[in-house]
């Protein structure tokens, strides 16, 4: 025993202190570990906002039924879509491997089923199995008879929808608009699908000019007078309080001026009106001056009031700009008259309406007959059952 503590004292078996800088450097780390948190744990990051999600109108300024009216087209984008597509078909039927590959011409979305769309709306479309042994698809009967009962709409608004080209071709810069876009917007203005072959009725109007590209010219033949009064001029004639409050173009002016409210109210008011014709040549006017603003404000208003439903988009608007010197601030130029434009939408695919023409509950005061054929094709459209409309189609 006394041996062992001996060598204990003379060897110092002991074992010696850490090194406070060898632990450092080997203490061991777990941060190259990857820890995952279950996903109902993970917070939710919300996708920043672009031109393509946000809305044009703040919350508080939004008004639901004018909303509404760009969700309903939304939804009946492939009735809508098809119905035209199919009416232009040899027997206005089209086979139904054909119809998948056409999402863009037939309005359904991209990698879906398009028998799932047509399902949706049972009156209107059928499918069948050709003798081929495939499947076709087409209009109902029913379907045929809301057809006719449309065309007979469209020969009786013949000549209301030949004045509205006339003024949209009094409008125009050059007293020209080419017939594809008149074609490519035809539903905005209720224009029959064989219109381009209907001109030929009307030569003392309207002369086509095929130019050296094979691109269809429509021009105007003579100018109208009686035609050349926008509805605004018309109002204001009616009611010239009315016109004055419409439109909003307030004047810059230094400090130094000590205008009070009143005064400012009147110098704006001076500046407001008279508002520039939109059939006068305000094209000529230099693009960034007050007058030309009022000349493309009067322009825009004049156009929507030419639609059935006294609104439209942002593409529709687009297709025009070069005929009616629009620019590109079109946008920010509507914004600035919340009075009479309501704009919806996206900051990317907005529309804009004539808020004089929408009651406060946001339904359209006077109704187009294309108008109304249009919302009962809508109804029966919703519908599932063939027995239930028999009420309905009589009204």
């Amino acid at each position: 025993m006394a041996w062992r503590l001996f060598l204990s004292k003379t060897l110092n078996l002991t074992p010696p202190l850490p090194n406070p800088k060898i632990l450092k450097i080997c203490e061991f780390s777990t941060s190259f570990l990857v820890t995952k948190i279950p996903k109902k744990l993970r917070k939710k990051h919300k996708k920043p906002e672009s031109a393509r999600t946000r809305p044009v109108q703040p919350h508080a300024s939004t008004h639901s039924r004018l909303e509404s009216i760009l969700t309903r087209d939304s939804t009946f984008r492939f009735l809508t879509k098809t119905k035209q597509f199919l009416s232009k078909q040899p027997q206005r039927v089209l086979r139904l491997d054909d119809a998948g590959k056409l999402h863009r011409e037939l309005g359904f979305p991209r990698g879906r089923k398009v028998l799932r769309s047509i399902q949706r709306h049972p009156l209107i479309f059928e499918t069948y199995r050709h003798v081929d042994n495939k499947m076709w698809f087409g209009f109902t009967d029913f379907a045929e008879e809301l057809l006719q009962e449309e065309s007979s709409i469209m020969d009786a608004m013949e000549i209301d929808r030949v004045k509205k080209v006339r003024k949209l071709l009094m409008m125009s810069k050059d007293k020209r608009i080419p017939l594809s876009t008149i074609y490519h917007n035809r539903l905005l203005f209720g224009i029959p699908e064989d219109f381009r072959d209907r001109v030929a009725k009307y030569p003392e109007y309207f002369r086509i000019v095929v130019e050296n590209d094979a691109k269809r010219i429509l021009e105007l033949v003579n100018w109208d007078p009686t035609l050349a009064v926008s509805e605004l001029e018309r109002q204001f004639v009616v009611s010239e309080d009315t016109v004055v409050k419409a439109f909003k173009f307030p004047v810059k002016y230094g400090k130094d001026l000590g205008l009070d409210e009143n005064d400012t109210r009147k110098l704006n008011l001076l500046n407001t009106l008279p508002l520039v014709s939109p059939y006068s040549d305000g094209w000529k006017l230099d693009m960034w001056s007050l007058e030309a603003e009022k000349y493309r404000v009067g322009i825009v208003h004049e156009f929507l009031n030419l639609t059935v439903e006294k609104r439209a988009s942002i593409h529709n608007i687009v297709e025009f700009k070069e005929e009616f010197s629009l620019t590109r601030r079109t946008y920010e130029m509507l914004k600035k008259q919340p009075r009479t434009f309501y704009l919806a939408g996206t900051e990317m695919n907005w529309a804009v309406f004539l808020k004089d023409a929408y009651d406060e509950n946001g339904v359209l005061i006077d109704k187009d007959p294309q108008v109304i054929f249009n919302e009962k094709l809508y109804n029966f459209a919703q519908m599932q059952q063939r027995e239930v409309f028999s009420g309905i189609d009589e009204k």
